[in-house]
């Protein structure tokens, strides 16, 4: 029996883009019904690992594009003629909206915009339908930089905006992180952290190389929030959540460099396989040292904000 996995929001989120991609080539291909789709095919296609690709059959099974083949795997089900209306549609939507949102985050971030403004405003500036600009809003609501005021308009709340306020979130990261895992009521999360390893598994696999901003910082920002809560300390917790929502902006903001951000994956599952294992003093040395490098290498990228 097939289904699809369910390890958190940002590998679903990132299982969904991949199958998106896949079916789109389905289309784009013309494959016919009963066409095989070998994992490993598709795994040097798009440049990631099959457990990914496995995921992102399973999705396209569901949704009935795919289905499961006797002799194992999968087969294409939907005619690739109704593909092509329908694909195209799925990732115009999600270029739009993300174009839409760092528009408005740079703005914000440069000074063009400023602390209060009106939905009226915002879809004149940006050409929004009040449906669209719904959306982005929604979304700036759930990542914590923007708040309804009473009556009509919007505030935005503050958010890192120099390369030195971004300096000190992270020497403040330092002293917290390390600490939050030596705290005397330190307990496990091992189903989180599991999830977690998951996620940093799928961007280690491939996915780094094609996941957007936000999904990088999301699921990188969502492991160390879980290590955090493990301390059983609120004040150690709500002090990083603090941070991570005002710095989101500058992550945004800065070029991606996949090289170093799969590093940055490849240290995380070694300090999870090292929580787990339960070696905590270990763990919180390498948390020290991942941040510091971590801190530095984002200094460079950052010096000239």
């Amino acid at each position: 029996m097939h289904s699809s996995p369910d390890n958190g929001p940002m590998t679903r989120g990132m299982s969904e883009l991949l199958a998106q991609r896949i079916e789109r080539w389905i289309a784009d291909e013309g494959l016919g019904k009963g066409t095989p789709l070998p994992e490993r095919s598709l795994a040097e296609r798009f440049k990631v690992s099959r457990t990914p690709i496995r995921d992102a059959l399973a999705r396209l099974a569901e949704k009935g594009t795919i289905a499961p083949r006797e002799e194992g795997g999968y087969a294409v089900l939907t005619p690739p003629d109704a593909l092509v209306l329908s694909a195209p549609a799925i990732e115009i939507r999600h270029d739009r909206e993300e174009k839409d949102y760092l528009r408005i985050a740079e703005d914000r971030l440069s000074g063009a915009l400023p602390e209060r403004v009106t939905e009226n405003e915002l879809m004149r500036r940006y050409g929004l339908t009040r449906a669209g600009l719904a959306s982005v809003l929604q979304r700036i609501i759930n990542e914590g930089w923007i708040e309804r005021l009473p009556g009509k308009g919007w505030q935005f709340l503050p958010v890192l905006s120099t390369g030195s306020a971004y300096d000190q979130g992270y020497r403040l990261r330092i002293l917290l992180e390390p600490a939050a895992i030596l705290e005397p009521n330190f307990q496990l999360d091992e189903v989180g952290l599991r999830r977690c390893r998951d996620e940093q598994q799928a961007l280690v696999d491939g996915a780094v190389e094609w996941a957007s901003p936000a999904q990088l910082f999301d699921a990188n920002s969502h492991l160390h929030e879980v290590i955090a809560k493990c301390s059983g300390n609120v004040f150690i917790v709500d002090g990083l959540r603090r941070v991570n929502r005002l710095r989101r902006l500058m992550e945004y903001r800065k070029d991606v460099d996949r090289s170093a951000s799969a590093l940055r994956c490849k240290e995380h599952l070694t300090l999870i396989d090292l929580l787990l294992s339960g070696q905590r003093e270990a763990a919180a040395d390498f948390m020290r040292l991942h941040l510091r490098d971590a801190a530095r290498e984002k200094a460079g990228l950052l010096k000239n904000t």
